[in-house]
């Protein structure tokens, strides 16, 4: 009974609306960026370093360290001799892997130099021309895609010396796949179309062997997998029966008990991260069409929170995505700011809210293991 009450306390101070109106939850701050108009945060590490793109002052995309502060220190990443480039991923220790275009205009995925100095690492392909880095684990693990010589684009455990010998992660029988997320245990996610030409979520085999394991969707043709913590819980989208797109916690085992995680009210909704605590964010749909930056309930009732909700809305923040989240609970991702432009956000939760929060999302976990 007090177990009952205590749940019951902490979701309604979370999900009642005066509660979270009169009560700020997170600072938002912008991250700015190098000197144009836009940007986007992907990648947040324990530590609170942040890794994404900025627009120099020309409007070219830099793979960017950003200031967590929000003083606008942003780093430069720099490139492979060209114009543009993005980091997707910074591990616990501060290495960064994306892409950078190189001198002949490939993108290729990439492990940046963190001073900006500009010693930036090529991790070569499949023996095609182009190759993206999607994820840096806390061993140095890193997984993307890359074309092969035939240019179909494969899932891909890249060699992180740049020596090129890189391994081919293989398909579910189809043409083309990628490896999105890689965990410190090395499990992989990602995914691959089968022989039927729909996509699937992914749990690939690490050896490069093919066993491959199709993660199954919510009754539509298409599944993609985004992330996967040290538990090997497994978050993205998946379609349902209707063709909807929908934020899903994937059965790991591949047996198809995925989790619908809901919405805001409207039709669609996208899982891009789960730490290691199971909060999970991502973007939803709201009653008026729009998408905003969510916080998912993890068990599936749909008691999703828009992250809105939970800033002062005194920011003049539009919280749009939010692509990442740290065991901290600090959140990354893209919106509007007070000025109009799409920029990179940082959302750092009050000491006692995140507390209060973190507790009740166990309790509600606890609670739907035994129902």
């Amino acid at each position: 009974m007090k177990r009952t009450i205590l749940v019951s306390a902490i979701v309604i101070a979370f999900l009642w609306p005066g509660w979270t109106q009169a009560n700020i939850v997170y600072e938002v701050i912008g991250l700015g960026t190098l000197g144009g108009d836009s940007s986007s945060a992907w990648s947040i590490n324990h530590a609170g370093q942040i890794a994404g793109w900025a627009e120099n002052s020309q409007g070219d995309w830099r793979a960017t360290l950003f200031d967590a502060t929000g003083a606008g220190n942003n780093l430069d990443l720099g490139t492979g001799g060209s114009w543009e480039s993005d980091a997707y991923s910074i591990n616990d220790a501060g290495q960064i892997v994306g892409w950078a275009q190189n001198s002949q205009g490939w993108e290729r995925a990439t492990l940046f130099d963190p001073t900006g100095a500009g010693n930036n690492l090529d991790l070569g392909t499949l023996g095609g021309d182009d190759s993206w880095a999607g994820s840096i684990n806390g061993a140095g693990q890193i997984v993307g895609c890359a074309e092969n010589s035939e240019y179909d684009v494969w899932a891909t455990l890249f060699d992180p010396t740049g020596a090129g010998n890189n391994l081919d992660l293989g398909t579910l029988g189809g043409d083309w796949s990628l490896a999105a997320s890689i965990n410190d245990g090395g499990q992989i996610v990602g995914w691959a179309q089968n022989s039927e030409n729909d996509v699937r979520a992914t749990l690939f085999d690490p050896t490069g062997a093919g066993n491959n394991l199709d993660l199954g969707t919510l009754g539509g043709d298409d599944s993609w997998a985004g992330s996967i913590n040290e538990a090997g819980r497994i978050v993205g989208t998946a379609d349902n029966s209707q063709g909807w797109r929908r934020a899903t916690l994937f059965d790991h085992t591949g047996a198809g008990n995925n989790i619908y995680l809901g919405t805001l009210g409207g039709n669609w909704s996208e899982a891009y991260s789960i730490n290691d605590a199971g909060q999970i964010v991502g973007e939803a749909e709201n009653n008026q069409g729009h998408g905003r930056a969510t916080l998912f309930d993890p068990t599936g009732a749909g008691n999703n929170i828009d992250l809105n909700s939970l800033i002062d809305p005194a920011s003049d923040w539009t919280l749009e995505c939010a692509y990442d989240i740290n065991a901290s609970g600090w959140i990354v991702g893209e919106g509007t700011n007070p000025q109009g432009e799409w920029h990179a956000f940082l959302l750092v939760p009050e000491p006692a809210t995140f507390g209060l929060l973190g507790l009740g999302i166990l309790c509600l976990r606890k609670r739907g293991r035994r129902s």
